[in-house]
């Protein structure tokens, strides 16, 4: 555990900066939630914390990392400004006095958080016109992309279709998701059986 006194700011360009992704770990008497990126490791960010590898057992055991040796992408950690660590959940990111988020997604979100609720409102029904083999394909990406998950994120992109948030311009409503899935794929594709067989081949749509 380190001291406040000895928990500087450390700021880490890591290896995912070739997909635009940087991650900033600040402190100084606040506490940050860390969210791991491509390339790190348990004791890397042990290492920007710490300068040794002192808080890797900590880091594991809190977040119940049964192998000290995997940890993934879009991980969650809270580390505060005493050293202490804690683990990601609701309570204690509500808890937790945070100074600056890692992701550009996280700090996306935030500012997008008052339009959202704005928006949602104007946007709480819809019918999509997919039926049939349509709407088969349509349940087949959204199963793929995000297992038919409205809240799920990876980076920019939101949601139960993984579309992109400057489409969805801060409503991530059910409804706005799939109203704009929607117009994507009639733009894009043309129907969803074609944007299925496009996923089939490349593996995203």
């Amino acid at each position: 555990m380190i001291s406040k006194k000895n928990f500087a700011k450390v700021s880490a360009t890591l290896g995912a900066v070739a997909l635009g992704v940087s991650a900033t770990a600040t402190a100084a008497n606040a506490d940050t939630i860390y969210t791991v990126q491509s390339g790190d490791t348990l004791s890397g960010i042990s290492y920007k914390f710490a300068k040794d590898n002192s808080m890797v057992n900590d880091l594991a055991k809190k977040n119940n990392i049964q192998d000290i040796n995997k940890i993934y992408v879009g991980q969650k950690l809270i580390i505060k400004s005493d050293g202490e660590i804690q683990e990601y959940n609701a309570q204690n990111a509500a808890n937790a006095n945070v100074a600056d988020n890692n992701t550009q997604a996280t700090q996306q979100q935030t500012a997008q958080a008052q339009p959202q609720q704005a928006q949602s409102q104007a946007s709480q029904s819809y019918t999509s016109n997919a039926s049939g083999s349509e709407a088969a394909a349509k349940a087949w990406i959204a199963a793929r992309e995000s297992g038919g998950n409205y809240g799920a994120t990876n980076g920019q992109y939101i949601g139960k279709y993984q579309l992109s948030a400057s489409y969805l311009n801060g409503d991530y409503s059910a409804a706005n998701q799939e109203r704009v899935a929607d117009q994507y794929v009639a733009s894009r594709y043309g129907s969803w059986q074609n944007a299925q067989a496009h996923w089939q081949a490349n593996g995203w749509y």
